[in-house]
């Protein structure tokens, strides 16, 4: 098999699972993987079939993405910020609307940040990387997941503080230094949505990174405006992602809890997507 065609059938096994453009797309980023080449660099190898070696490897992420495991996953990479992160099934895999986030808390945030629930270390370890002159902590409750934030802190080349602690228990908060501001993409899907999502998240993404209770869907805002409240320095923030449907609902949470401005706003997609809150 030549690595057109090897491209082709990808692509088309795939349409059935995620449409023609998204396949494609997909199809192309494995075969970049693979050969180490950019699509027109990729034209000179027309007609060249893979090698046995590379074969089996082709096959085998062929097998992954057919059972609807995430291309992140399968490769061990995800963009975000224009830096390539490792991740796999213990973390999350970055979305757009976080880069989004990334950039209006790295245009106005000083001093000290605190990323909570880092997950993959995106957060934290972009702002970092963007602004050498901030302080910037992560904390999560998965060790897993702290290790691949570490992993990523290293590659990427920044000073990322990290914690291990579950910070809806309030007796955690004394092992965190203060702060002036929490950046966090914190869960926030209610479990009862999980039929609706496609298989590739429900499957296979960490469950304790997306869904809340029903009964309580926005906890960890309550927590998050708790902790910035009782803890930041003066001066400080939140600046937070939010569930699509329920900006107003965290909004009128977070003045409620004493925060003297908030602002929501919109992603790329019009959608309700991020608050910044300031005490």
């Amino acid at each position: 098999m030549d690595w057109s065609i090897a491209q082709k059938e990808l692509g088309s096994g795939l349409a059935p699972l995620y449409g023609e453009r998204e396949a494609a797309v997909i199809a192309d980023w494995v075969m970049e993987s693979l050969s180490g080449k950019k699509k027109p660099d990729r034209l000179a190898l027309r007609g060249i079939a893979l090698s046995p070696d590379v074969l089996d490897i082709y096959e085998r992420y062929r097998r992954e993405l057919l059972a609807h495991r995430p291309v992140q996953y399968v490769l061990g990479e995800s963009w975000f910020a224009g830096m390539r992160f490792f991740v796999d099934e213990r973390v999350l895999i970055p979305r757009p609307e976080t880069e989004e986030l990334v950039e209006w808390a790295a245009a106005e945030v000083d001093g000290s940040v605190l990323d909570v629930g880092t997950g993959s270390g995106c957060i934290g370890v972009s702002l970092a990387k963007k602004r050498a002159d901030l302080r910037v902590m992560a904390c999560d409750v998965s060790e897993g997941a702290l290790t691949v934030a570490k992993r990523n802190a290293v590659t990427l080349g920044t000073a990322v503080e990290f914690f291990s602690l579950d910070f809806l228990d309030r007796a955690c908060w004394e092992r965190l230094p203060a702060v002036r501001w929490v950046v966090s993409n914190p869960p926030y899907i209610p479990a009862v949505e999980i039929g609706t999502m496609a298989a590739h998240v429900a499957e296979y993404e960490p469950s304790i990174a997306l869904f809340v209770p029903d009964e309580d869907a926005l906890v960890f805002y309550r927590a998050l405006g708790e902790f910035v409240r009782d803890r930041a320095e003066p001066g400080g923030g939140l600046f937070v992602e939010i569930h699509e449907d329920r900006g107003p609902a965290v909004r009128d949470l977070l003045a409620r809890l004493g925060a003297r401005k908030v602002e929501l706003r919109k992603d790329l997609q019009g959608k309700d997507r991020m608050i910044k809150a300031t005490w």
